[in-house]
């Protein structure tokens, strides 16, 4: 099946089993790694990309329904060697440790910023709610997060896709209160750009 759709800002057209889910195209054909995949189900977030400004598991979605559609993964937030500010706020906040979950919850962010420029710290538990972490509790993602909408707030930040979009929440339960991660160590900065920028962030399924 021939597919043409839009990556991070650039028309992409290629063959693809019709069963093909995205995760695979975007990993497997596209090199696009920065998109984990952890349970495969929709459960853990790790995959979440954005179609049409809109969050969503890419595990669950056969490659044929993005068809002429745009699609925003983990390395096309930051543009020009800079980063955007939700990438910025996760290295500033300490909100990366093993960095697998980072991609997803950047993501899913991101799709809340877009939907919500400066949303209230319940909007981001619950934007947040499909997206799992087993190393920072939520604290320090909420607080990143919480600042990030601050920092485009007051104009700063990097580049975004045009203003729109959709919150997608899984649950209206707290992403939970845990304790604010440690602070980010040496690799902070490459789980947080992807790998097209720098480096494949660290994990079993990297």
């Amino acid at each position: 099946m021939r597919l043409s759709f839009e990556v991070n800002g650039v028309r992409r057209e290629l063959d693809v089993d019709p069963a093909a889910r995205l995760i695979d195209v975007l990993r497997d054909e596209l090199g696009l790694t920065g998109t984990k995949e952890g349970c495969g189900e929709g459960e853990c977030g790790a995959c979440t990309v954005l179609i049409d400004d809109r969050a969503v598991d890419s595990c669950l979605v056969i490659a044929a329904q993005v068809r002429d559609k745009r699609v925003l993964t983990v390395e096309g937030l930051a543009r020009d060697g800079e980063l955007d500010v939700l990438q910025q706020q996760f290295i500033d906040h300490g909100a990366v440790q093993c960095g697998f979950c980072t991609p997803g919850m950047l993501m899913s962010a991101k799709a809340l910023l877009l939907a919500h420029p400066q949303p209230t710290e319940r909007q981001i538990r619950v934007a947040l709610a499909g997206n799992l972490c087993r190393c920072t509790g939520y604290g320090a993602i909420i607080a990143a997060v919480t600042a990030a909408g601050r920092a485009l707030a007051g104009g700063g930040g990097a580049w975004g896709p045009e203003d729109g979009g959709e919150t997608v929440a899984t649950s209206d339960e707290a992403a939970g209160p845990g304790a604010a991660g440690a602070p980010a160590g040496p690799s902070a900065a490459d789980d947080v750009a992807g790998p097209g920028a720098a480096g494949v962030p660290p994990g079993g399924n990297a």
